[in-house]
């Protein structure tokens, strides 16, 4: 089983150093670095990993977070597709980990528990509650490392061309294409966005973006409430 890791960057300088070094080195996975137009030095970072990983690709895209997962899937070859944000670090022993979960040919996908890299209490809080509630929801986002068999991927049409929520919106109707599991290894992933804006701040953004999307409010609208931290 080969597993393309697809890692879509924006001015990424910051993490993706860490993030590509830190990646499991095994024969069965494949890097694809989908650039969505950085102006930082992400670009350089990438090309120096991809020149001396052989099993590692950059491609350029559109903007977007989605548009640029889907263009990843496109140039990648492996069986599965593991979606992972440039600021998360997999657990070493992602592939074998991921291969044993799909063992069982039930299992269309899932995701992994989260971790902040921070040993606030705040990031152990939130990182418990995100968990929690995506095990009972059965709803991954994407700070999760979602990940599926590249058939149902293709099967589903990929992420929505939205710009907000495509993590959710994909991770609905993975649900619905069969069984997903709910890792109970973590990645971790960034503080930042909650540093910079404040926890509590940041959570009630969050639930207010979730729950007028779920109300039935346009993604394209929602981007009016919302501002990116990078």
């Amino acid at each position: 089983m080969t597993i393309s890791v697809i890692i879509p960057t924006l001015n990424e300088e910051q993490a993706l150093e860490r993030t590509l070094a830190d990646l499991p080195s095994s024969p069965t996975l494949e890097t694809i670095i989908v650039d969505g137009g950085s102006t930082d030095r992400t670009l350089a970072i990438a090309n120096a990993f991809c020149a001396h990983t052989p099993q590692a690709r950059l491609v350029r895209a559109p903007t977007g977070r989605a548009r640029q997962m889907n263009e990843g899937a496109k140039a990648s070859r492996g069986d599965v597709l593991l979606f992972l944000h440039a600021d998360t670090q997999m657990p070493n022993e992602a592939p074998r980990i991921i291969e044993s979960a799909l063992a069982d040919p039930a299992i269309v996908g899932g995701r992994f528990d989260v971790r902040f890299a921070t040993h606030s209490g705040w990031g152990r809080i939130i990182s418990t509650l995100m968990n929690w509630r995506s095990r009972t929801s059965g709803i991954a986002t994407g700070d999760q490392s979602i990940f599926v068999r590249r058939r149902i991927f293709e099967h589903l049409g990929g992420f929505a061309d939205i710009p907000l929520m495509e993590d959710i919106e994909f991770s609905r109707r993975l649900n619905q294409a069969g069984s997903t599991v709910a890792l109970r290894q973590r990645v971790i992933t960034s503080f930042r966005r909650w540093e910079q804006q404040g926890p509590l701040r940041t959570i009630l953004l969050m639930w207010t973006l979730r729950f007028l999307y779920w109300a039935g409010v346009n993604p394209h609208r929602l981007t009016d409430f919302y501002k990116a931290i990078r």
